[in-house]
């Protein structure tokens, strides 16, 4: 019997360099196009925030989470983790538009987001392991 684990092929090179602009564009707009707005005070942030009803902190923790997501995208070594967690915050705000704000169409924003931070996450699952211990 075989014990040796199964051995995931690497990424093409093109492949490679594709993760790498869809993880740099995915970058610069959460943390610079989407987090900063929050921690700045953009008055539409804070008319979302204010229409879920728990208060601006959660504006602010999200920004935060926002752009050390993206930071995160921009590394070899987080750029995993950092999907992941990116994953997590969107379906979270999927959720949020959809039964907190009855968002309609606008629950589309975070659903396409997070199923291309999920296609990072996968590209990049070597980094995860790095983190879960496997």
């Amino acid at each position: 019997m075989n014990t040796r684990p199964a051995v995931r092929p690497a990424l093409s090179p093109t492949a490679h360099r594709a993760l790498w602009v869809l993880q740099i564009l995915l970058g610069l707009f959460i943390a610079i196009g989407s987090g900063v707005p929050k921690l700045y005070g953009d008055p539409f942030a804070i008319a979302i925030f204010d229409g879920i009803g728990v208060g601006q902190w959660l504006r602010y923790v999200v920004g935060v989470l926002e752009i050390a997501g993206g930071i995160g995208l921009l590394t070899r070594r987080f750029s995993g983790p950092a999907a992941a967690g990116l994953v997590l915050l969107m379906i979270g705000a999927a959720l949020t538009q959809a039964f907190v704000l009855h968002g309609g169409l606008l629950v589309l924003t975070p659903v396409v987001l997070g199923v291309l931070f999920a296609v990072v996450a996968v590209g990049r699952r070597d980094t995860l392991r790095t983190f879960t211990g496997g």
